[in-house]
Formats: C-alpha cells, sequence, structure tokens
C-alpha cells in the first residue's frame, strides 16, 4: 500500500491510544449489545441465544477439540495475525472459498489492476483454480484456542511499578508465553489486554498466507452508492468480495506456489435460502478492531474539540486533491482508487462521530456514570483513598494533551505524512552512516532503501503529490500559531514570500527524494552535502524536530490517561461485581446476538429493515460514477430473473439487525440460528456513529448484504456458476 494509507494508521493509531478499551457500563445491558469472546458464552450468553432464536449447542458454536462454527471464521491481514486483522471472511466451501466485502478485497483488487485490466471497473470472475491471481501480502488466519492467561502477569505487577516498567514485564511475560504457545513457527500467536490492562488473554492461530481473488463484482455494484451512501440506511450495495485460500500438499500454511493447493476445509458455513424477516434471530462472529466504551467524558470532549476536526480538516484536503487528478485521469483513478476509499471512510466516519456524540448526548451519559463511580467511592474512605483522584487526573492529563494536539496531529499528518517527507525519512541509515564513516553500514543501508523505494513509488503520482504538499503546508501555516510552526516555514516566508505553491514546485524540481529515478541514484552515490542542500531533507528534519518537540509531553499526558483510565475501569467493575460485562473490541475474535428489525430514525421517520433492487434502480445517475447501474443488472431487473434468489417478485439486497459490531467486522458472516449464512456485515448506520463509544440500542444497527443477493450477482450477472457449485445451499 502507498504512504497514505500509513497516514490513516497513524491517526487511528493516535485515536486507539486516547480513548481506553472497555465496556459500556449500565445496570441492564440489552440483549444486542456487547461483543462477546467466544470462550465464555456457554457460561455468559448461551442460555439467552437459545431464548432469541438460537437452535445450534454451545460446543456447536466453539470448540477446540472439536470442528465448530468458530472454525469457519477468518482473519484477514496484510502480513499476519500478530499486527491484527483489517476484516473478517468466512469459508463457505471444502474447497477454501472465502466470503468477505467488496472494501476489504478492494486494494487487492486494485493492486491487480491496470488500464488493460481494470478489475475495478468491468469486476473478475475466475472460472478455474489457475485463473484466481494471488494477492501480494495477504493472510488468512483461524483461531486455534483462546486461553486466559491473566494469572500469569497480573501477580507479577503492582500499583507502585513506573508505568513504563509494568509495560515491560508485561511484554517480557507475554513474549514467554506466545513463544511456548507458538510450537516452534507451527503457529502465530498474541496476548492482548483487555479492560485497560487487568486481564489478559492468549489468542491462537493458523495463519495461510497465499490467499488468492477468484472473484469481484463490477465497483458499480460493490461500491453502488460509494461515499454519498456510506455509513447511510437505505443501502444498496453488493458489498462482497469472493477469495480462496491455499495450502500446500499436506493441507499446511505456505507462502505463494504455483504447487499450492485449495485448502481442503474441515468446516465451513451452509447457505440459507430461506431469507430473513423481523425479529428473526442473527448472530455475527468477526474480528471487531477497536470501540471505546470506558471513555469519560473528559475524553469525548477532547475528541470533539481538537481531534476529530483536525483529522477531518487535514483528510478532507487530501481527498479534495485526489479527487480532482482521479477525476480526469484513468490511470491514476484505478491507482489511487484504495487510498482513496480508506481516506474517504475514516473521513466521514469522524464527520459522523462528532455530530452523533453531540446529538445522542453520549458525553451527558458518561458524566452521569461518572457521578455514579464518585457517590459509590466516597461513602468509603479506603475506596475514596484508591479512586478519589482518577477523574480529576484524566481531566487534568485531557487538558494537557489538547495544549499541543494541534501542532503535535499537524507535524504527523500534514508533515511527516507527505510524500517526500516519508521518502526523505527512509534515507536516514545512510545519511547516519555517511556521518560516521561506516562502510559497511552504509552498503546494507543503501539496498534496504531501493528496496523500499520500489515500494515507495509504486502507483505514484507526482502531481498529486506536490499539490498536496502545497495545500497542507497551507493549511498548517494557518491553523497552528507561529510560535509552534517549524524551521521550515521561516524558509518558506523569507525565500518564497509565504507563496506555498512556489515551494512545493521548487522541491520537486529540485529533490533527490522526489521520483523513484532520483532516489536510486542518490542511493547508489549518496553524499553529505547533497542533504544539507536539498529542500526535501530539510523539509523532512524541520517536520520531525517539530514532532519531537510535542511528543515528550503529548506522550506524557497520554500514558497518565491510560493508567487512570485502567484504574477507573477496575473500580467500574469493583462497583458492580454481579454486572456481566463484554470487553471493548480489540481485533480479537467476537460474537454478537440480536435481530433483524428496523429502526425510527428521527420523529415521523421509519425505515425498513430491508432494502430491494427497485431502489437500486431509483438511485440511478448516469453521471454520477457512484450511481452508475451496469447493463445488464438493468436487463435482470426488468426481465425480473432472480432465479432462485429472489422472493415475491423481489429482489432483496440488503438488511439490518440490532447486532453490536465496529471496523474490522466489515466481511463478518451473519448467521441464523440453525448455523447458516444469511448475510455479510458491511457498515452501520449514521444515527448511531456514537456507537463505538456508547451503544445506541434504539438506534443502533448493522447494515448487511443479503446473502441471496450475493448468490443472484455471481450467478445470474456473472455466470460464476462454477463458484456457485461449490456451496452448501439450504433451500
Amino acid at each position: 500500500m502507498k504512504t497514505i494509507l500509513k497516514k490513516i494508521e497513524i491517526a487511528l493509531l493516535a485515536m486507539i491510544l486516547l480513548t481506553a478499551s472497555g465496556l459500556k457500563v449500565q445496570a441492564d445491558n440489552p440483549p444486542d449489545e456487547g461483543m462477546w469472546l467466544p470462550l465464555l458464552l456457554e457460561r455468559l450468553n448461551y442460555v439467552d441465544m437459545q431464548k432469541m432464536g438460537l437452535h445450534l449447542t454451545a460446543e456447536e458454536l466453539y470448540n477446540i477439540n472439536h470442528n465448530s462454527l468458530k472454525d469457519a471464521i477468518v482473519g484477514l491481514s496484510n502480513g499476519g495475525a500478530s499486527g491484527g486483522f483489517f476484516c473478517t471472511a468466512e469459508l463457505v466451501s471444502a474447497q477454501g472459498l472465502l466470503f468477505t466485502n467488496h472494501h476489504c478485497g478492494f486494494g487487492a483488487v486494485q493492486e491487480l489492476s491496470s488500464t488493460e485490466h481494470d478489475y475495478l471497473t468491468n469486476g473478475f470472475w475466475a472460472k478455474s483454480f489457475k485463473e484466481e491471481l494471488p494477492n501480494e501480502g495477504m493472510c488468512a488466519s483461524f483461531l486455534q484456542r483462546i486461553e486466559n492467561v491473566t494469572d500469569s502477569i497480573i501477580p507479577l505487577l503492582s500499583d507502585t511499578m513506573k508505568e513504563t516498567d509494568r509495560n515491560s514485564k508485561v511484554k517480557e511475560v507475554s513474549a514467554r508465553i506466545k513463544k511456548r504457545a507458538e510450537e516452534g513457527g507451527k503457529y502465530e500467536a498474541s496476548v492482548k489486554s483487555f479492560y485497560g490492562g487487568n486481564e489478559y488473554y492468549l489468542f491462537v492461530f493458523k495463519t495461510y498466507r497465499d490467499v488468492r481473488l477468484a472473484g469481484a463484482p463490477p465497483s458499480s455494484i460493490g461500491k453502488f452508492g460509494g461515499d454519498t451512501d456510506n455509513w447511510m440506511w437505505p443501502r444498496h450495495t453488493g458489498d462482497f468480495t469472493v477469495l480462496r485460500v491455499y495450502s500446500d500438499a499436506e493441507g499446511n500454511p505456505s507462502k505463494y506456489s504455483e504447487k499450492n493447493i485449495p485448502l481442503q476445509a474441515a468446516y465451513h458455513l451452509p447457505i440459507s435460502l430461506k431469507g430473513i424477516k423481523k425479529n428473526d434471530f442473527a448472530m455475527i462472529w468477526g474480528y471487531p478492531g477497536r470501540t471505546s466504551r470506558y471513555l469519560t467524558s473528559c475524553g469525548i470532549d477532547y475528541n470533539l474539540a481538537v481531534f476529530y476536526p483536525t483529522i477531518i480538516k487535514i483528510f478532507g484536503k487530501e481527498l479534495e486533491v485526489m479527487k480532482e487528478r482521479m477525476d480526469v485521469d484513468k490511470a491514476v483513478k484505478i491507482a489511487y482508487a484504495a487510498d482513496y476509499a480508506g481516506i474517504a471512510n475514516t473521513w466521514k466516519n469522524f464527520i459522523g462521530q462528532s455530530k452523533m456524540l453531540v446529538r445522542n448526548k453520549v458525553e451527558d451519559k458518561k458524566k452521569m456514570i461518572e457521578n455514579d463511580f464518585t457517590a459509590w467511592y466516597s461513602k468509603e474512605p479506603s475506596l475514596q483513598k484508591k479512586y478519589g483522584k482518577i477523574l480529576d487526573n484524566l481531566s487534568t492529563n485531557y487538558a494537557a494533551m489538547k495544549k499541543v494536539a494541534v501542532p503535535f496531529f499537524y507535524a504527523n499528518l500534514a508533515g511527516n505524512g507527505l510524500d517526500v517527507v516519508q521518502t526523505a525519512n527512509q534515507f536516514g541509515t545512510i545519511q547516519s552512516a555517511l556521518e560516521k564513516k561506516n562502510k559497511e553500514t552504509l552498503k546494507s543501508a543503501q539496498e534496504e532503501v531501493k528496496s523500499a523505494m520500489k515500494r515507495q513509488f509504486k502507483e505514484y503520482d507526482e502531481a498529486i503529490a506536490q499539490k498536496t504538499l502545497a495545500e497542507l503546508l497551507r493549511m498548517y501555516h494557518t491553523d497552528v500559531s507561529k510560535e509552534d510552526l517549524p524551521s521550515i516555514f521561516s524558509v518558506i516566508e523569507k525565500d518564497y514570500n509565504n507563496d506555498f505553491n512556489a515551494f512545493a514546485k521548487a522541491v520537486y524540481n529540485t529533490s533527490v527524494f522526489t521520483s523513484l529515478e532520483r532516489t536510486n541514484a542518490f542511493a547508489d552515490k549518496p553524499a553529505l552535502k547533497v542533504f544539507k542542500k536539498d529542500l526535501g531533507w530539510q523539509l523532512a528534519q524541520s517536520m520531525n524536530g517539530a514532532t519531537g518537540k510535542y511528543a515528550a509531553s503529548f506522550s506524557a499526558a497520554q500514558g497518565n490517561v491510560s493508567v487512570s483510565n485502567r484504574k477507573f475501569i477496575a473500580g467500574l467493575r469493583e462497583m458492580n461485581p454481579n454486572l456481566v460485562r463484554y470487553p471493548d473490541a480489540n481485533s480479537t475474535m467476537r460474537m454478537s446476538y440480536g435481530s433483524v428489525l428496523d429502526y425510527f430514525p428521527a420523529d415521523a421517520v421509519h425505515y425498513d429493515y430491508v432494502t430491494t433492487l427497485k431502489g437500486v434502480m431509483q438511485k440511478e445517475d448516469p453521471n454520477n460514477d457512484e450511481f452508475i447501474v451496469d447493463q445488464k443488472l438493468k436487463d435482470l431487473y426488468n426481465a425480473k430473473d432472480f432465479g432462485p434468489y429472489g422472493e415475491n417478485g423481489e429482489m432483496i439486497v440488503c438488511f439490518l439487525t440490532t447486532n453490536d459490531i465496529t471496523g474490522g467486522n466489515s466481511g463478518s458472516p451473519v448467521i441464523n440460528g440453525d448455523g447458516q449464512l444469511i448475510g455479510l456485515a458491511f457498515d452501520g448506520n449514521w444515527e448511531a456513529m456514537s456507537g463505538d463509544i456508547m451503544f445506541e440500542p434504539d438506534m443502533q444497527r448493522t447494515i448487511n448484504v443479503d446473502i441471496r443477493y450475493v448468490l443472484f450477482i455471481m450467478d445470474k450477472f456473472a455466470g460464476a456458476t462454477n463458484l456457485v457449485n461449490e456451496l452448501t445451499l439450504i433451500k
């Protein structure tokens, strides 16, 4: 992936670190709320699930000794399970076939596309195993077991330890646990923190590194509605992609090889053609990335005051620059499609969170929880001593973060996130070796940098990079106080009269860090004098200095927030020990359960729980690439040729459930009470965008593509009967 995606990771990492993990606290959780660990389902949830319509046994859901439903759930990653999962997929055939979302496979399809083979626009359907296309770096992980290892870690920690020492001890012990579980490389393992660091669990995976593209609808179906409909209901998007996992001849994980064979899966999900109706039981399994339901009122204030507005503004400008070029150049549109989609998704998500946190009065609800907490500990001197300063500490440290957040985020995103700066920074090892006159280190650094440059300039457009540089620096200059501006702005003022276009042009005309040809030539023959004079290097050094200027104070306050949050969570659990609590999402396998249901988003407004192909035709706009409808799809609709997938003369496209999900659940299977696949989860609704911080039972809905629409597109639209024939269909 290109460098812009790294910016999203930086922003999301910042958000994750600023919002403590945990769970919503209330007297009586609604049945739809919660992302539950499969290990605990039998003890905590099974009876309630039966009452709602589950017909499977607890052992059929999660069992580490025999095949169970959890064996069909797949975590998708770039590089392996240890780094977490970007999406979820599910096994749907005995030959390793996976379903996931179109937007989950979007980057892979984009990487495989070109102007000659534009799979994004036209779709892709392999008619045989040989035609399936490898996805470099994509991995599919299957959970083997979960183990509570809290008792192996917590006794070695204490409240008197410095936070750095505590973190080091956790890391040390976790490494030993992980090493034992991996059995010399047979498995992948990770130890995850829960409840803000009050509990720890081990997760063991078998990871397959040969995942190939088997099918994808055209974007006019898989991305229908685009950014306009994103996070919105009613929705009409056929958001699915088909992948396949390959293994070696013995069924073991293997890197890509032409000798590999489709994975012979011991368990896969059967698919229901019976359809859904209101109040049907629905469970969703997958790998939700992050929720923040223990975030305090002052954390919400911080997000609304500085974090969200800063990210929204920076990402909005990046999108504007990209869109301008993508609209006039097809090759650029293909090259930047995944980056644009990723940034746009985060940008709109933060806009929605900003609005719905206010509309749903989440800060007030958090203050009520904090008031109850204060009233509880105030009754007992020992509790007051233990918990009395926590909320004040949180308020103080969020205030400290707020003071430096804007210049800190600008330095990271509008500075270090720039293409030329990221490129220059990768030459730091060469510059250091030259200064130290270490020839051996220099040779190694040259090889590493040249390899990195191939990735850096893959699918790169200089016009976008140059204009983004000018626009973000102009915004930086406007939004950050003069005393907080990096030193490079003095150069821009003195030598370019604050003409940011002129400065950007000079950088791209003269810097050795602005093209693959220049970087390779400089890597072959580097010189310290070139570093010193190069505008791109000067820009990078300036931004690095700005980041460093605020990093210490920001990180210190952030660390104090983390400590106080851990104690706050512990206090809330102690306050009401009998309340069943679910852990916050942290990219580990979870299950949520709920029902198919409509909702009332506002006064006099009612949203049905299904949409149909009729709505696609109603939204059609041939002048807007977000709402183009393929002629073949129109022909099938007009002929009502829906095959066995239609219902009462209609083709259902999407449906709603009350399940509790978040990012990372994209591609998750929606499963009925008989353990059969009925849809793929792909989005949440606008009115509950604050749901990652507080679940909204009356309003929160999961948007799913109906599995019958998936099959209709594969069969009737694409003619991919070879793939459909692999599936286990239940009529």
